[in-house]
Protein backbone atom coordinates (compact mmCIF):
# COMPACT_ATOMS: atom_id res chain seq x y z
CA UNK A 1 0.00 0.00 0.00
CA UNK A 2 3.24 2.62 0.87
CA UNK A 3 4.34 1.77 -3.35
CA UNK A 4 0.98 2.25 -4.40
CA UNK A 5 0.35 5.77 -1.88
CA UNK A 6 3.69 7.16 -3.35
CA UNK A 7 2.81 6.81 -7.20
CA UNK A 8 -0.55 8.51 -5.83
CA UNK A 9 0.75 11.46 -4.45
CA UNK A 10 3.58 12.25 -6.87
CA UNK A 11 0.52 11.61 -9.72
CA UNK A 12 -0.78 14.45 -8.01
CA UNK A 13 2.32 16.95 -7.73
CA UNK A 14 2.39 16.76 -11.45
CA UNK A 15 -0.96 18.07 -12.07
CA UNK A 16 0.29 20.90 -13.25
CA UNK A 17 2.84 19.26 -15.37
CA UNK A 18 2.36 17.35 -18.86
CA UNK A 19 -0.46 15.08 -19.51
CA UNK A 20 -0.27 11.98 -21.66
CA UNK A 21 -3.17 10.61 -22.72
CA UNK A 22 -5.43 12.60 -21.51
CA UNK A 23 -8.94 13.25 -22.81
CA UNK A 24 -10.62 16.37 -22.43
CA UNK A 25 -9.96 20.37 -21.97
CA UNK A 26 -6.81 21.56 -20.95
CA UNK A 27 -5.56 24.64 -19.35
CA UNK A 28 -3.49 26.77 -22.52
CA UNK A 29 -1.20 29.14 -21.16
CA UNK A 30 -1.78 32.86 -21.64
CA UNK A 31 0.17 34.11 -24.73
CA UNK A 32 1.68 37.57 -23.67
CA UNK A 33 -0.58 38.55 -26.86
CA UNK A 34 -3.42 37.17 -26.50
CA UNK A 35 -5.62 37.43 -29.93
CA UNK A 36 -3.57 37.29 -33.47
CA UNK A 37 -6.12 40.72 -34.30
CA UNK A 38 -4.11 42.42 -31.36
CA UNK A 39 -0.61 41.45 -33.55
CA UNK A 40 -1.96 42.49 -36.75
CA UNK A 41 -3.48 45.87 -35.32
CA UNK A 42 -0.13 46.34 -34.07
CA UNK A 43 1.82 45.36 -37.28
CA UNK A 44 -0.80 47.67 -39.15
CA UNK A 45 0.07 50.50 -36.90
CA UNK A 46 3.72 49.70 -37.50
CA UNK A 47 3.43 49.67 -41.15
CA UNK A 48 1.37 53.00 -41.81
CA UNK A 49 3.91 54.75 -39.31
CA UNK A 50 7.03 53.95 -41.04
CA UNK A 51 4.90 54.23 -44.49
CA UNK A 52 3.90 57.80 -43.20
CA UNK A 53 7.25 58.91 -41.81
CA UNK A 54 9.11 57.54 -45.28
CA UNK A 55 6.61 59.95 -46.89
CA UNK A 56 6.61 62.96 -44.93
CA UNK A 57 10.59 62.32 -44.92
CA UNK A 58 11.05 61.88 -48.71
CA UNK A 59 8.39 65.35 -49.21
CA UNK A 60 10.79 66.99 -46.62
CA UNK A 61 13.78 66.49 -48.64
CA UNK A 62 12.19 66.90 -51.89
CA UNK A 63 11.45 70.63 -50.64
CA UNK A 64 14.74 70.96 -49.44
CA UNK A 65 16.80 70.20 -52.03
CA UNK A 66 14.23 72.46 -54.76
CA UNK A 67 14.41 75.21 -52.36
CA UNK A 68 18.60 74.74 -52.12
CA UNK A 69 18.24 74.48 -56.00
CA UNK A 70 16.88 77.91 -55.91
CA UNK A 71 19.40 79.47 -53.69
CA UNK A 72 22.08 77.76 -55.87
CA UNK A 73 20.93 78.94 -58.96
CA UNK A 74 20.58 82.22 -58.17
CA UNK A 75 24.36 82.80 -56.85
CA UNK A 76 25.02 81.13 -59.67
CA UNK A 77 23.58 83.80 -62.10
CA UNK A 78 25.08 86.57 -59.43
CA UNK A 79 28.43 85.26 -60.06
CA UNK A 80 28.26 84.63 -63.86
CA UNK A 81 27.08 88.21 -64.19
CA UNK A 82 29.90 89.20 -62.15
CA UNK A 83 31.90 87.08 -63.86
CA UNK A 84 31.17 89.34 -67.29
CA UNK A 85 31.85 92.42 -65.21
CA UNK A 86 35.38 91.78 -64.56
CA UNK A 87 35.77 89.68 -67.80
CA UNK A 88 34.89 93.36 -69.47
CA UNK A 89 36.03 96.29 -67.59
CA UNK A 90 38.61 94.43 -65.13
CA UNK A 91 39.27 94.81 -61.57
CA UNK A 92 37.93 98.91 -62.02
CA UNK A 93 34.72 97.52 -63.11
CA UNK A 94 33.97 94.58 -60.71
CA UNK A 95 34.85 96.79 -57.71
CA UNK A 96 32.21 99.53 -59.23
CA UNK A 97 29.80 96.50 -59.50
CA UNK A 98 29.99 95.49 -55.95
CA UNK A 99 30.42 98.75 -54.57
CA UNK A 100 26.49 99.31 -55.94
CA UNK A 101 25.51 95.90 -54.97
CA UNK A 102 26.86 95.70 -51.42
CA UNK A 103 23.84 97.89 -50.05
CA UNK A 104 21.23 95.34 -50.76
CA UNK A 105 21.95 93.01 -48.39
CA UNK A 106 18.69 94.69 -46.25
CA UNK A 107 16.41 94.36 -49.14
CA UNK A 108 17.89 91.38 -51.47
CA UNK A 109 20.10 89.07 -48.62
CA UNK A 110 22.82 89.81 -51.02
CA UNK A 111 26.68 88.67 -49.64
CA UNK A 112 30.01 90.23 -51.65
CA UNK A 113 33.39 89.75 -51.03
CA UNK A 114 36.33 90.60 -53.27
CA UNK A 115 39.40 90.00 -51.42
CA UNK A 116 43.60 89.50 -52.51
CA UNK A 117 45.27 86.18 -52.70
CA UNK A 118 46.57 87.59 -49.12
CA UNK A 119 42.67 87.38 -47.73
CA UNK A 120 42.73 91.72 -48.02
CA UNK A 121 39.60 92.80 -48.40
CA UNK A 122 39.25 94.95 -51.66
CA UNK A 123 35.05 95.06 -51.77
CA UNK A 124 32.54 93.74 -50.98
CA UNK A 125 29.74 94.25 -47.60
CA UNK A 126 31.64 91.59 -45.33
CA UNK A 127 34.35 93.27 -43.31
CA UNK A 128 36.65 90.01 -43.71
CA UNK A 129 36.91 86.55 -44.64
CA UNK A 130 34.60 84.04 -42.81
CA UNK A 131 37.19 82.32 -40.51
CA UNK A 132 35.12 79.22 -41.04
CA UNK A 133 35.55 79.32 -44.58
CA UNK A 134 38.32 77.85 -47.07
CA UNK A 135 38.91 79.26 -49.89
CA UNK A 136 39.21 75.28 -51.81
CA UNK A 137 35.45 74.80 -51.28
CA UNK A 138 33.07 75.50 -54.45
CA UNK A 139 29.90 76.23 -51.97
CA UNK A 140 29.77 77.12 -48.50
CA UNK A 141 27.47 77.99 -45.53
CA UNK A 142 28.12 80.03 -42.86
CA UNK A 143 26.67 82.28 -40.45
CA UNK A 144 27.25 86.39 -39.98
CA UNK A 145 25.81 88.66 -37.24
CA UNK A 146 23.60 91.13 -38.77
CA UNK A 147 21.75 94.73 -37.12
CA UNK A 148 17.73 93.98 -37.41
CA UNK A 149 14.76 95.96 -35.47
CA UNK A 150 15.41 93.71 -32.40
CA UNK A 151 19.05 93.61 -32.65
CA UNK A 152 22.01 91.75 -33.53
CA UNK A 153 20.82 88.63 -35.19
CA UNK A 154 23.12 85.71 -36.65
CA UNK A 155 22.05 84.38 -39.90
CA UNK A 156 22.81 81.72 -42.13
CA UNK A 157 24.36 82.30 -45.56
CA UNK A 158 25.08 79.84 -48.37
CA UNK A 159 27.91 81.50 -50.47
CA UNK A 160 29.63 80.44 -53.57
CA UNK A 161 33.62 80.60 -53.80
CA UNK A 162 35.70 81.26 -56.69
CA UNK A 163 39.08 82.42 -58.06
CA UNK A 164 39.58 84.91 -60.81
CA UNK A 165 42.54 86.00 -62.73
CA UNK A 166 45.27 87.62 -60.86
CA UNK A 167 44.74 85.35 -57.95
CA UNK A 168 41.94 87.11 -56.92
CA UNK A 169 39.15 85.29 -54.32
CA UNK A 170 35.52 86.51 -55.00
CA UNK A 171 32.52 85.45 -52.72
CA UNK A 172 28.90 85.51 -53.74
CA UNK A 173 26.24 84.30 -51.13
CA UNK A 174 22.70 85.32 -49.61
CA UNK A 175 21.19 84.78 -46.33
CA UNK A 176 18.90 81.77 -46.83
CA UNK A 177 17.49 82.30 -42.97
CA UNK A 178 14.07 82.30 -44.53
CA UNK A 179 14.57 78.86 -45.81
CA UNK A 180 16.07 77.52 -42.85
CA UNK A 181 12.75 78.58 -40.81
CA UNK A 182 10.44 76.91 -43.64
CA UNK A 183 12.75 73.92 -43.47
CA UNK A 184 12.41 74.00 -39.61
CA UNK A 185 8.13 74.47 -40.25
CA UNK A 186 8.66 71.45 -42.66
CA UNK A 187 10.20 69.05 -40.03
CA UNK A 188 7.66 70.20 -36.91
CA UNK A 189 5.14 69.71 -39.15
CA UNK A 190 6.24 66.47 -40.65
CA UNK A 191 7.01 65.33 -36.78
CA UNK A 192 3.25 66.41 -35.89
CA UNK A 193 2.29 64.52 -39.23
CA UNK A 194 4.08 61.33 -38.13
CA UNK A 195 2.33 61.53 -34.49
CA UNK A 196 -1.03 62.30 -35.87
CA UNK A 197 -0.83 59.56 -38.38
CA UNK A 198 0.22 57.00 -35.87
CA UNK A 199 -2.32 58.51 -32.73
CA UNK A 200 -5.28 57.76 -35.91
CA UNK A 201 -3.72 54.14 -37.07
CA UNK A 202 -3.85 53.17 -33.24
CA UNK A 203 -7.27 53.92 -32.38
CA UNK A 204 -7.81 52.44 -35.76
CA UNK A 205 -6.51 49.36 -34.67
CA UNK A 206 -7.39 49.10 -31.54
CA UNK A 207 -10.97 50.07 -32.77
CA UNK A 208 -10.78 46.82 -34.94
CA UNK A 209 -8.89 44.70 -32.66
CA UNK A 210 -11.82 45.00 -30.51
CA UNK A 211 -14.34 44.50 -33.13
CA UNK A 212 -12.51 41.47 -34.04
CA UNK A 213 -12.07 40.02 -30.69
CA UNK A 214 -16.00 40.46 -29.70
CA UNK A 215 -17.05 39.03 -32.56
CA UNK A 216 -14.59 36.12 -32.27
CA UNK A 217 -15.53 35.97 -28.51
CA UNK A 218 -19.09 35.61 -29.31
CA UNK A 219 -18.50 32.47 -32.02
CA UNK A 220 -16.37 31.23 -29.26
CA UNK A 221 -18.81 31.18 -27.01
CA UNK A 222 -21.37 29.50 -28.99
CA UNK A 223 -18.99 26.98 -30.42
CA UNK A 224 -18.51 25.88 -26.32
CA UNK A 225 -22.28 26.19 -25.93
CA UNK A 226 -22.71 23.64 -29.68
CA UNK A 227 -19.47 21.45 -27.87
CA UNK A 228 -21.64 20.87 -24.87
CA UNK A 229 -23.96 19.32 -26.35
CA UNK A 230 -26.18 22.30 -27.40
CA UNK A 231 -26.85 21.59 -30.89
CA UNK A 232 -29.54 24.27 -31.70
CA UNK A 233 -27.03 27.14 -31.18
CA UNK A 234 -26.10 29.19 -34.01
CA UNK A 235 -23.34 31.72 -34.61
CA UNK A 236 -24.15 35.01 -34.30
CA UNK A 237 -24.61 37.29 -37.87
CA UNK A 238 -24.66 40.98 -37.71
CA UNK A 239 -26.31 43.36 -39.93
CA UNK A 240 -22.53 44.20 -41.69
CA UNK A 241 -22.69 41.14 -44.17
CA UNK A 242 -18.94 41.34 -44.41
CA UNK A 243 -16.46 38.19 -44.39
CA UNK A 244 -17.20 37.24 -41.03
CA UNK A 245 -21.12 37.23 -41.56
CA UNK A 246 -20.25 35.09 -45.13
CA UNK A 247 -18.24 32.27 -43.09
CA UNK A 248 -21.06 32.63 -40.44
CA UNK A 249 -24.23 31.70 -42.38
CA UNK A 250 -22.17 28.85 -44.05
CA UNK A 251 -21.05 27.57 -40.88
CA UNK A 252 -24.82 28.06 -39.67
CA UNK A 253 -26.03 25.84 -42.40
CA UNK A 254 -23.56 23.33 -41.42
CA UNK A 255 -24.96 23.21 -38.06
CA UNK A 256 -28.42 23.01 -38.93
CA UNK A 257 -27.52 20.03 -41.33
CA UNK A 258 -25.15 18.30 -38.33
CA UNK A 259 -28.21 18.93 -35.99
CA UNK A 260 -30.33 17.02 -38.31
CA UNK A 261 -28.62 14.20 -38.81
CA UNK A 262 -27.46 14.23 -35.05
CA UNK A 263 -31.17 14.01 -34.26
CA UNK A 264 -32.11 11.21 -36.58
CA UNK A 265 -28.81 9.39 -35.91
CA UNK A 266 -29.48 9.72 -32.11
CA UNK A 267 -33.42 8.76 -32.32
CA UNK A 268 -32.48 6.09 -34.77
CA UNK A 269 -30.11 4.44 -32.06
CA UNK A 270 -32.68 5.27 -29.03
CA UNK A 271 -35.73 3.58 -30.99
CA UNK A 272 -33.10 0.68 -31.65
CA UNK A 273 -32.22 -0.01 -28.51
CA UNK A 274 -35.60 0.34 -26.74
CA UNK A 275 -37.25 -1.70 -29.57
CA UNK A 276 -34.07 -4.76 -28.69
CA UNK A 277 -35.02 -4.81 -25.29
CA UNK A 278 -38.08 -5.97 -25.43
CA UNK A 279 -37.64 -9.19 -27.74
CA UNK A 280 -34.20 -9.61 -25.76
CA UNK A 281 -36.45 -9.70 -22.43
CA UNK A 282 -38.94 -11.96 -23.86
CA UNK A 283 -36.61 -14.54 -24.87
CA UNK A 284 -34.87 -14.37 -21.85
CA UNK A 285 -38.36 -15.36 -19.97
CA UNK A 286 -38.98 -17.89 -22.41
CA UNK A 287 -35.61 -19.47 -21.47
CA UNK A 288 -36.31 -18.84 -17.69
CA UNK A 289 -39.77 -20.72 -18.33
CA UNK A 290 -38.28 -23.64 -20.42
CA UNK A 291 -35.66 -24.02 -17.58
CA UNK A 292 -38.82 -24.45 -15.40
CA UNK A 293 -40.03 -27.99 -17.21
CA UNK A 294 -38.47 -31.19 -15.22
CA UNK A 295 -37.14 -33.90 -17.87
CA UNK A 296 -35.05 -31.43 -19.60
CA UNK A 297 -31.07 -33.19 -20.72
CA UNK A 298 -28.69 -31.88 -18.78
CA UNK A 299 -26.66 -30.89 -22.24
CA UNK A 300 -29.97 -28.99 -23.04
CA UNK A 301 -29.99 -27.12 -19.57
CA UNK A 302 -25.95 -26.20 -19.96
CA UNK A 303 -26.83 -24.49 -23.63
CA UNK A 304 -30.35 -22.20 -22.02
CA UNK A 305 -27.69 -21.17 -19.21
CA UNK A 306 -25.43 -20.21 -21.29
CA UNK A 307 -27.80 -18.43 -23.65
CA UNK A 308 -29.16 -16.23 -20.36
CA UNK A 309 -25.66 -15.05 -19.29
CA UNK A 310 -24.87 -14.36 -23.24
CA UNK A 311 -28.88 -12.48 -23.44
CA UNK A 312 -27.47 -10.83 -20.04
CA UNK A 313 -24.39 -10.04 -21.31
CA UNK A 314 -26.08 -8.00 -24.63
CA UNK A 315 -28.32 -6.56 -22.06
CA UNK A 316 -25.58 -5.14 -19.92
CA UNK A 317 -24.09 -3.87 -22.98
CA UNK A 318 -27.03 -1.99 -24.48
CA UNK A 319 -27.31 -0.06 -21.36
CA UNK A 320 -23.78 1.02 -21.28
CA UNK A 321 -24.34 2.18 -25.03
CA UNK A 322 -27.28 3.91 -23.92
CA UNK A 323 -25.36 5.74 -21.14
CA UNK A 324 -22.61 6.77 -23.15
CA UNK A 325 -24.93 7.70 -26.08
CA UNK A 326 -27.15 9.97 -23.60
CA UNK A 327 -23.76 11.50 -21.63
CA UNK A 328 -22.60 12.73 -24.63
CA UNK A 329 -25.66 14.14 -25.86
CA UNK A 330 -27.39 15.60 -22.98
CA UNK A 331 -25.29 18.57 -22.76
CA UNK A 332 -26.57 21.39 -20.53
CA UNK A 333 -29.38 19.44 -19.97
CA UNK A 334 -28.17 17.13 -17.55
CA UNK A 335 -28.91 18.18 -13.95
CA UNK A 336 -26.11 19.58 -11.99
CA UNK A 337 -25.52 20.04 -8.08
CA UNK A 338 -22.64 20.39 -5.76
CA UNK A 339 -21.17 16.89 -5.60
CA UNK A 340 -19.10 15.80 -2.25
CA UNK A 341 -16.58 13.65 -4.89
CA UNK A 342 -14.24 12.44 -1.89
CA UNK A 343 -17.80 10.99 0.45
CA UNK A 344 -18.83 9.72 -3.03
CA UNK A 345 -15.85 7.64 -3.46
CA UNK A 346 -15.75 6.44 0.23
CA UNK A 347 -19.09 5.05 0.11
CA UNK A 348 -18.58 3.03 -3.29
CA UNK A 349 -14.97 1.74 -1.75
CA UNK A 350 -16.95 0.35 1.27
CA UNK A 351 -19.61 -1.14 -1.16
CA UNK A 352 -16.95 -3.13 -3.49
CA UNK A 353 -14.49 -3.70 -0.46
CA UNK A 354 -17.06 -7.46 0.02
CA UNK A 355 -16.16 -7.77 -2.97
CA UNK A 356 -12.76 -6.94 -3.21
CA UNK A 357 -12.20 -9.10 -0.06
CA UNK A 358 -13.68 -12.30 -1.63
CA UNK A 359 -10.83 -12.53 -4.43
CA UNK A 360 -8.20 -11.49 -1.75
CA UNK A 361 -7.71 -7.77 -3.31
CA UNK A 362 -7.43 -5.02 -0.66
CA UNK A 363 -9.40 -1.94 -1.79
CA UNK A 364 -8.37 1.13 0.44
CA UNK A 365 -9.47 4.97 0.04
CA UNK A 366 -7.10 7.17 0.91
CA UNK A 367 -7.48 11.05 0.34
CA UNK A 368 -9.33 14.45 1.47
CA UNK A 369 -12.94 13.67 3.63
CA UNK A 370 -14.47 16.14 1.60
CA UNK A 371 -13.67 17.24 -1.84
CA UNK A 372 -16.52 18.73 -4.13
CA UNK A 373 -17.51 19.95 -7.65
CA UNK A 374 -20.37 21.02 -9.57
CA UNK A 375 -21.25 17.51 -11.49
CA UNK A 376 -24.11 15.28 -11.98
CA UNK A 377 -23.67 13.00 -9.09
CA UNK A 378 -25.14 9.95 -10.87
CA UNK A 379 -22.99 10.02 -13.37
CA UNK A 380 -19.98 10.74 -11.45
CA UNK A 381 -21.11 7.70 -9.54
CA UNK A 382 -21.07 5.85 -12.40
CA UNK A 383 -17.33 6.67 -13.22
CA UNK A 384 -15.89 5.62 -9.95
CA UNK A 385 -17.63 2.30 -9.49
CA UNK A 386 -16.78 1.39 -13.50
CA UNK A 387 -12.77 2.09 -12.59
CA UNK A 388 -13.49 0.49 -9.18
CA UNK A 389 -14.65 -2.76 -11.25
CA UNK A 390 -12.34 -2.43 -14.18
CA UNK A 391 -9.53 -2.53 -10.99
CA UNK A 392 -10.90 -5.14 -9.12
CA UNK A 393 -11.58 -7.51 -12.64
CA UNK A 394 -7.99 -7.48 -13.82
CA UNK A 395 -6.03 -6.79 -10.45
CA UNK A 396 -4.85 -10.46 -9.76
CA UNK A 397 -5.51 -11.91 -6.38
CA UNK A 398 -3.69 -10.42 -3.29
CA UNK A 399 -3.54 -7.42 -5.30
CA UNK A 400 -3.93 -3.69 -4.26
CA UNK A 401 -6.20 -1.08 -5.29
CA UNK A 402 -6.54 2.27 -4.05
CA UNK A 403 -8.92 5.34 -4.77
CA UNK A 404 -8.09 8.77 -3.72
CA UNK A 405 -9.78 12.26 -3.99
CA UNK A 406 -7.81 15.47 -3.59
CA UNK A 407 -8.25 18.55 -3.89
CA UNK A 408 -5.29 20.32 -5.64
CA UNK A 409 -5.32 24.16 -6.63
CA UNK A 410 -8.40 25.03 -8.43
CA UNK A 411 -9.38 21.80 -9.22
CA UNK A 412 -10.12 17.98 -7.79
CA UNK A 413 -8.12 14.83 -8.94
CA UNK A 414 -9.65 11.51 -8.74
CA UNK A 415 -7.56 8.75 -8.98
CA UNK A 416 -7.97 4.48 -9.22
CA UNK A 417 -4.60 3.20 -8.77
CA UNK A 418 -3.73 -0.81 -8.98
CA UNK A 419 -0.53 -3.33 -8.87
CA UNK A 420 -2.54 -4.94 -11.85
CA UNK A 421 -0.70 -5.68 -15.26
CA UNK A 422 -1.61 -2.33 -16.84
CA UNK A 423 -1.65 -0.81 -20.21
CA UNK A 424 0.93 -0.72 -22.31
CA UNK A 425 1.82 3.15 -23.26
CA UNK A 426 0.75 2.15 -27.03
CA UNK A 427 -2.60 1.06 -26.40
CA UNK A 428 -3.43 3.81 -23.50
CA UNK A 429 -5.04 6.39 -25.92
CA UNK A 430 -7.06 3.50 -27.84
CA UNK A 431 -8.19 1.64 -24.88
CA UNK A 432 -10.59 4.68 -23.90
CA UNK A 433 -12.85 4.56 -26.70
CA UNK A 434 -15.98 2.17 -27.25
CA UNK A 435 -15.55 -1.86 -27.82
CA UNK A 436 -11.42 -1.77 -27.86
CA UNK A 437 -10.12 -4.48 -26.07
CA UNK A 438 -6.42 -6.32 -25.37
CA UNK A 439 -5.57 -9.24 -26.94
CA UNK A 440 -4.61 -10.84 -23.80
CA UNK A 441 -7.99 -9.74 -22.30
CA UNK A 442 -10.40 -11.53 -24.61
CA UNK A 443 -11.31 -14.02 -22.38
CA UNK A 444 -12.51 -12.10 -19.80
CA UNK A 445 -15.81 -10.68 -19.38
CA UNK A 446 -16.95 -7.61 -20.66
CA UNK A 447 -17.22 -5.62 -23.61
CA UNK A 448 -14.90 -2.69 -23.82
CA UNK A 449 -17.40 -0.04 -22.42
CA UNK A 450 -16.39 0.64 -19.31
CA UNK A 451 -13.27 3.07 -19.55
CA UNK A 452 -15.45 5.11 -22.56
CA UNK A 453 -18.31 5.57 -20.62
CA UNK A 454 -15.85 7.34 -17.64
CA UNK A 455 -14.29 9.48 -20.79
CA UNK A 456 -17.89 10.41 -22.11
CA UNK A 457 -18.50 11.70 -18.06
CA UNK A 458 -15.48 13.65 -17.56
CA UNK A 459 -16.17 15.09 -21.04
CA UNK A 460 -19.52 16.12 -20.14
CA UNK A 461 -17.91 17.81 -17.00
CA UNK A 462 -15.00 19.58 -18.96
CA UNK A 463 -12.68 17.28 -17.37
CA UNK A 464 -9.71 15.20 -18.25
CA UNK A 465 -8.70 11.20 -18.00
CA UNK A 466 -5.18 10.11 -18.07
CA UNK A 467 -3.82 6.46 -17.84
CA UNK A 468 -0.57 6.57 -16.17
CA UNK A 469 2.02 3.79 -15.55
CA UNK A 470 1.72 3.13 -11.99
CA UNK A 471 4.58 0.66 -11.82
CA UNK A 472 3.27 -2.39 -11.26
CA UNK A 473 -0.25 -1.55 -12.46
CA UNK A 474 -2.64 1.36 -13.91
CA UNK A 475 -2.95 4.64 -12.45
CA UNK A 476 -6.22 6.48 -14.04
CA UNK A 477 -6.24 9.90 -13.22
CA UNK A 478 -9.48 12.44 -13.86
CA UNK A 479 -8.80 15.92 -13.24
CA UNK A 480 -12.39 18.06 -12.71
CA UNK A 481 -12.47 21.66 -12.92
CA UNK A 482 -13.96 22.84 -9.44
CA UNK A 483 -16.49 25.52 -8.31
CA UNK A 484 -17.42 24.48 -4.49
CA UNK A 485 -14.39 22.60 -3.01
CA UNK A 486 -14.10 21.43 0.66
CA UNK A 487 -11.10 19.53 1.80
CA UNK A 488 -11.06 19.37 5.91
CA UNK A 489 -9.20 16.70 6.44
CA UNK A 490 -8.06 13.73 5.50
CA UNK A 491 -10.03 9.96 5.44
CA UNK A 492 -8.46 6.66 5.74
CA UNK A 493 -11.14 3.81 4.77
CA UNK A 494 -9.61 0.14 5.01
CA UNK A 495 -11.64 -3.19 5.33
Amino acid sequence: MAATSEVLQSSERMTEAGRPDAVGPTTRPRPRMRLSTSRLATLFIVIFAVGVTLVLTAVYFLTARVLDNEVDAVINSEVNNLVDDYSRGGLLQLVATLHRRADGWGRTGAVYLLVENNGFPIAGNLARWPQVVSRYNDWVEFEIDASDAGGSVSHPVRAQIIRLPGNRWLLVGTDILDRSRLASRLRTAMFWGVGASVLLATLFGLSYSRRIRRRVKAVAATCESIMAGNLSQRLPVEPAHDEFDALATAVNRMLETIEQQTETLRTTFDSAAHDLRAPLYRARVRIEESLQHEGLADNVRETMDATLAELDRVQRTLGTLLQIAQTDGRGRDVPTEDVDVAALAQELVELYQPEAGNRNISLDYRGDATASVHGNRQLLAQAVVNLLENAIKYVPEGGKVEASVRTIGDSLTLTVADNGPGIPEADRARILQPFVRLDRDRDQVGSGLGLSLVAAVMRLHRATIELLDNHPGLLVRCVLPVRKEVATGVAFVTP
